[in-house]
């Protein structure tokens, strides 16, 4: 899953921070995509496609930060592998500790009931 970063020609300024990122949408869920763009609000915009076997992902900086400070298209990049990386480690590791978590929740619930059972 190698990403791949794909710049627009420089017309001005603003334009030159936009990234396009693209992933092999049979290693790289959407899901996971999806809560990166969600953490990108306020800092940037993500559009996603899917083209063929791929998600390609279009980052511009918000509007807000290109008065201020646009972040240029490989801080744009960078964040959003971050993010994504992020969000792929919690999908697993929610995965993996999820007998764990519903054996402590049954266990909570159940100590809820037998409570209430004997205040009763």
């Amino acid at each position: 899953m190698l990403p791949t970063l794909l710049m627009p020609p420089a017309a001005n300024s603003e334009r030159s921070s936009v990234a396009v990122v693209d992933f092999d949408s049979s290693v790289q869920s959407l899901e996971a995509l999806d809560a990166a763009t969600y953490r990108l609000i306020g800092t940037a915009t993500c559009h996603i496609d899917r083209v063929g076997d791929r998600y390609v992902c279009r980052l511009t900086p918000s509007v807000s930060l290109q008065k201020r400070e646009a972040l240029s298209g490989d801080d744009l990049r960078e964040r959003f592998l971050n993010l994504v990386s992020d969000e792929n480690l919690r999908s697993r590791v929610a995965e993996k500790t999820e007998g764990v978590r519903n054996v402590i929740l049954a266990l909570a619930f159940g100590s809820l009931a037998a409570d209430e059972k004997n205040a009763g």
